[in-house]
């Protein structure tokens, strides 16, 4: 074996499975009376949640999946402007797309011109018409023009835009990233990280000390700074983490020299969770909502060990069709991510309302895991359609 397929078909699992997880704990964090395990920790609370190790996974499965994208790119021919154009204009989507949702929770129900399921339907169907990955049969002009009908639709949304309120009525800024701006803004860093450092590990492992380094610095004081772009490098270090485990499995791969993949995946998994537990008095106890380095450390030790075993089941055993409802999640992923605020702003306007035992406990949580797979299916639907977002 001198290479491994363009895609690999055990992070696609890894990607669905938690994108499946993903939009079952956005949906649970509404339903009341759940045991605490499943729920975000609060900020103040040194503990997470089974809420609370989703966005970390997420982050590092984008680092895993980056050195293959790139190098696809490489082997195409494509040069080191056209790549770094390229990371740029991701990292952009992805940072805009964020930036919008995130305003999303400021707008001003009471005096803004769109009821708020409007407002987010046509942003949403903005992003759609910018993005989409127009199908080949498509002309070059039409493709054109629904983009230009895109940004122009987005932009009159941002001019139309009321957040605060009446009082103090605020227009589009930036309160935090969002999950999609944190990966965006992540990705432009890690992604040229990766670029200039031509796969040598020693180079990558160098860039994950020092922004792990950044990481704890600032969580125990010993950097008082704001770094505008990568904040505490949390991220940053979640996404490095995964382009080093990328680069370590394709090399353990084509040489065959599996015993060595299963000791050293766990080892790594292993090291980060006890690394993580170490250092947790030191820097802020474990919090996902500051980010501490031990939220980043286990979480990240917790997502190798979860991505080894999935290794075994699809690449070893052979046995991707156990997560075949969920195939989607993990092909058109953004799509899946995007998707929910179409759905929950069609029941806004519709005034659906679930019954008051799918709102609570036991109930409340299949309802939570039948929302997931709604939303899967749906998107499903959207991909044998041709209908998906790429960035």
């Amino acid at each position: 074996m001198n290479a491994l397929p363009k895609r690999i078909l055990s992070i696609d699992v890894l990607r669905a499975v938690t994108m499946f997880l993903m939009i079952f704990v956005n949906d649970v964090a509404g339903v009341s009376h759940i045991p605490d395990w499943i729920k975000h920790t609060e900020a103040n609370e040194d503990g997470m949640g089974f809420s609370d190790i989703i966005f970390p996974a997420f982050l590092f499965i984008v680092g895993l999946s980056m050195p293959f994208a790139l190098q696809n790119r490489i082997k195409k021919g494509n040069s080191l402007p056209s790549n770094a154009f390229y990371i740029l204009l991701r990292s952009l989507a992805l940072i805009i797309m964020g930036f919008f949702q995130v305003n999303l929770e400021n707008y001003d129900r009471s005096s803004a011109l769109l009821p708020y399921p409007v407002y987010t339907i046509l942003i949403t169907i903005s992003f759609f018409l910018i993005w989409l990955a127009y199908p080949s049969t498509i002309s070059k002009t039409n493709k054109n023009l629904l983009i230009i009908a895109g940004v122009i639709l987005l932009v009159t949304l941002a001019f139309f835009y009321k957040g605060g309120s009446a009082t103090h009525p605020e227009g589009l800024k930036p309160h935090w990233w969002g999950i999609l701006g944190i990966i965006g803004w992540a990705y432009l860093v890690s992604a040229f990280v990766y670029l200039f450092s031509k796969r040598n590990m020693l180079v990558l492992a160098i860039a994950f000390t020092l922004f792990a380094g950044i990481n704890i610095a600032t969580h125990t004081g010993n950097l008082n700074i704001h770094l505008w772009i990568i904040g505490d490098a949390s991220a940053v270090t979640l996404m490095l983490a995964g382009i080093l485990i990328a680069e370590l499995y394709e090399k353990l791969m084509i040489q065959k020299k599996y015993l060595d993949f299963w000791v050293l995946f766990n080892f790594y998994g292993l090291l980060a969770i006890a690394f993580g537990m170490f250092i947790r008095p030191y820097a802020g106890g474990i919090s996902k909502i500051y980010a501490t380095p031990a939220w980043v450390f286990v979480c990240m030790g917790i997502t190798i060990l979860a991505f080894e075993i999935i290794i075994y089941i699809v690449d070893f055993k052979g046995k991707s069709n156990i997560f075949k409802a969920i195939k989607s999640a993990g092909t058109s992923t953004l799509t899946c991510y995007i998707t929910p605020y179409i759905i929950y702003s069609l029941f806004s306007l519709l005034h659906f309302q679930f019954p008051h035992f799918l709102s609570v406990g036991i109930g409340g949580i299949l309802r939570s895991i039948a929302m997931a797979f709604l939303v899967i299916i749906t998107v499903s639907f959207l991909e044998k359609r041709k209908i998906r977002l790429k960035v």
